[in-house]
């Protein structure tokens, strides 16, 4: 394809976003230089308002794989992707009512400190090496996307953008620690908001308006959005999306250490759950722009597509291919759409480098050395952001043989999140389940995610479950069309056609449901957890919905977990200390004496705040 190059306003824009991002990173090392402690820079001295946490939450998980990926599923397969506005209300729901009271309430650092409270060591330690894995390697996905787009739009090298992502990123996140990520990824939000408008706003006037852009998406399928089969091996239906879109984005909001660091962050937990409900409000807007987008790139090259034409060559060329022609004449707004596509880069990026220092810190470093100074913990934990930057960087390389990037996103959130979430669900929701229940739970649940997803990637699909609506290629330059049609399958195994062509989607309920039904049996054959032993507050009595009308059967739903102790309201409601009974070690290796962290109940808010945390788990 011909490379249309940037103007000089197109750089001047680009270069803005990289210079303000990299300027919050250095005035939050000033502003904070006489706070230096590590709880100061990775948690943000637990004082954090909503709003800012709000617009990290959302530019954080919105990122380039939405700005470009997205848009391209909406042209190649029809806006059946609006149902994740479906799937995002259940996981922000969820995740504010089951999970993040337990974190909170337990004021841990690290999400995988639960596990430890909740279970033993080697189950944390685990889990943290999973989160690492898998953090690393979907870092590695929106690092390269972004610079793939940079890459076709100007010419400008691949690899040099990817090493300049990189670079700023573990720049302003080693310097400025947690404040410096919110705060930016507030900034990267609003930038990612200007960009997709600036795209809907030109590319429907190009096209005669959204009258017509709807118009011509109905007559070429688009708009089919509720497509109820149930088949699971249909890429996009209704029940896919919904059902194991949940999975998926509960694994990555959840139990999320990126996610529930910044809502830890927040000053009370009424701030956190705020957070996340208007963190739900973003994530329906950067949506619904990203699904217009892609109406309105179908609409411009309905009678010339770019990707069956050979023009381009991948689908996530798509969307920065569509912005250099819209903006043809017009300098400066192409280099705001590639800002856009960045920010949401950074904004990934500078988060999962945090919450990698974060876990490795807490898990490992401080478990190993417990009597660190503040001024060595925090410069062990700038040094470790500065690592992890240079490792995920590094990751992109990687990222260029995955396939389109929404998928390869997906599927490795789907391949680590999922049994991540049965761990912790297990945890949380089965009072039972012990230390050998959870192991085995969580080895099993990887084994079955990795297995589906692994044999997807060798034998594809059949093309009748996964190929494109249709594309036309009738006004292209005939010189420049290729023929295209289904790929032709080599021979394959009769596993090929029915488990490895389970939808991407489901990746993570495989993986979730495969750990708990695991981890229960397991836990049942090798004798079931004593409640009396556990701390109320590690577990959601979420059977008090099922069974309100029968205190017997609430207690029986909560097996020996005292929920309804007289010392635990009064710690609920006073602030004070967690329960001690007679026994000083917990199964876990704990003692009770250690786990007096709980933060206290503010009875004006209504609501737990942050002001009595003194983390003694070491």
């Amino acid at each position: 394809m011909e490379v249309k190059n940037f103007a000089i306003w197109d750089y001047v824009v680009f270069a803005a976003l990289f210079f303000i991002s990299s300027g919050i990173g250095v005035f939050f090392a000033i502003k904070e230089r006489k706070k230096a402690t590590s709880r100061e820079f990775l948690v943000g001295g637990r004082q954090m308002n909503f709003g800012p946490v709000a617009l990290s939450l959302t530019a954080s998980f919105m990122s380039a794989v939405t700005v470009l990926g997205t848009p391209s599923e909406v042209y190649r397969f029809g806006a059946s992707f609006i149902v994740f506005f479906i799937s995002y209300l259940f996981v922000i729901v969820l995740t504010s009512e089951l999970f993040l009271p337990v974190f909170y309430r337990s004021g841990i650092t690290s999400t995988y400190e639960y596990l430890q409270l909740r279970f033993n060591k080697p189950v944390r330690y685990a889990a943290t090496v999973i989160y690492i894995v898998q953090t690393i390697l979907y870092t590695g996905v929106v690092v390269y996307a972004p610079a793939l787009a940079l890459n076709q739009v100007t010419g400008f090298d691949l690899w040099g953008s990817v090493f300049a992502t990189g670079i700023v990123c573990t720049f302003y996140c080693t310097l400025g620690g947690l404040k410096a990520v919110v705060w930016t990824d507030a900034f990267q939000m609003v930038v990612m908001i200007v960009g997709f408008l600036t795209v809907l706003i030109q590319g429907s006037t190009h096209v005669g308006g959204f009258h017509n852009v709807l118009e011509q998406s109905a007559n070429g399928s688009r708009l089919h959005i509720f497509d109820f089969d149930v088949d699971p091996l249909r890429r996009h239906t209704f029940w896919t999306i919904t059902v194991g879109g949940t999975f998926t984005w509960l694994g990555i909001y959840g139990v999320n250490q990126s996610t529930i660091q910044r809502c830890i962050s927040c000053k009370t937990e009424k701030h956190a759950k705020l957070a996340l409900y208007f963190n739900l409000l973003g994530l329906w807007i950067i949506l619904v722009c990203a699904v217009f987008s892609g109406l309105i790139m179908y609409s411009h090259f309905k009678d010339c597509d770019p990707w069956t034409s050979g023009i381009i060559s991948a689908p996530d060329q798509l969307m920065p291919y569509f912005v250099m022609e819209i903006f043809d004449t017009m300098p400066g707004l192409p280099g705001l759409f590639v800002a856009c596509a960045f920010s949401g880069t950074l904004s990934t990026v500078a988060a999962s480098i945090n919450a990698l220092a974060t876990v490795t810190f807490e898990d490992f470093v401080k478990s190993c050395f417990p009597h660190l100074s503040d001024k060595l913990s925090t410069w062990i934990s700038k040094g470790l952001c500065l690592l992890f930057g240079v490792m995920c960087t590094s990751m992109a390389v990687a990222a260029s043989v995955m396939g389109g990037v929404v998928q390869a996103a997906l599927s490795i959130h789907g391949m680590c999140g999922g049994p991540m979430l049965g761990l912790f669900s297990l945890g949380i929701l089965f009072p039972f389940v012990n230390w050998k229940g959870a192991l085995g739970g969580l080895l099993t649940g990887i084994i079955l995610s990795f297995w589906v997803a692994i044999g997807a990637f060798i034998y594809p699909a059949p093309a009748s479950k996964t190929w494109p609506l249709p594309l036309s290629t009738d006004q292209c330059i005939k010189s420049n069309v290729t023929a295209t049609g289904p790929p032709v399958l080599s021979s394959r195994p009769a596993i090929a056609d029915t488990w490895y062509s389970i939808s991407y989607l489901y990746y993570s309920a495989v993986g979730c449901l495969g750990c708990i039904a695991a981890g229960v049996i397991i836990s049942l054959i090798t004798g079931y957890q004593r409640g009396e032993v556990i701390q109320p507050l590690l577990i959601r009595p979420v059977g008090n919905l099922c069974c309100f009308w029968s205190k017997k059967y609430k207690r029986l739903c909560w097996c020996g977990v005292q929920h309804d102790s007289v010392i635990e309201q009064e710690n609920l409601e006073n602030g004070g200390n967690w329960k001690q009974g007679a026994e000083s070690v917990l199964p876990n290796g704990l003692r009770r004496e250690s786990l007096v962290h709980v933060p206290g109940y503010d009875p004006k808010d209504k609501s737990y705040n942050n002001m009595a945390f003194e983390i003694t788990h070491f």
